[in-house]
């Protein structure tokens, strides 16, 4: 199953309702991956640009906006980001179908 990352930071009204009742958000995260039959693999609360961390696997890139977006329109989170990550041994397979694209594209201009 493809792994993605997704990163968000916590809105006003997202800080608020974690002020008000503090807990571990991990149980919700996996809950609402399972809803769409993916798998958890790592949540982190993260300093700097990012509040949160996501790492998980789920069946393919829709899932994984789609959560984004229902996430999103909560008011929890804004500026949502996911990424497709690939194991190092795996993208080798990318890297061969780039090379057999190279001159293949014509750049603006040219």
């Amino acid at each position: 199953m493809p792994i993605f990352i997704t990163y968000a930071t916590y809105s006003q009204d997202g800080v608020k309702g974690m002020l008000k009742k503090p807990a571990d958000r991990t149980a919700a995260v996996r809950a609402l991956l399972k809803k769409v039959g993916g798998k958890l693999l790592a949540f982190y609360m993260t300093t700097g640009e990012n509040d949160v961390v996501v790492v998980s696997e789920v069946p393919d890139g829709t899932d994984a906006v789609a959560i984004g977006m229902a996430v999103a329109a909560s008011g929890a989170v804004s500026n949502v980001e996911t990424v497709r990550a690939w194991k190092a041994k795996d993208f080798a397979a990318v890297t061969k179908k780039a090379a057999k694209l190279i001159g293949a594209y014509t750049p603006p201009g040219k």
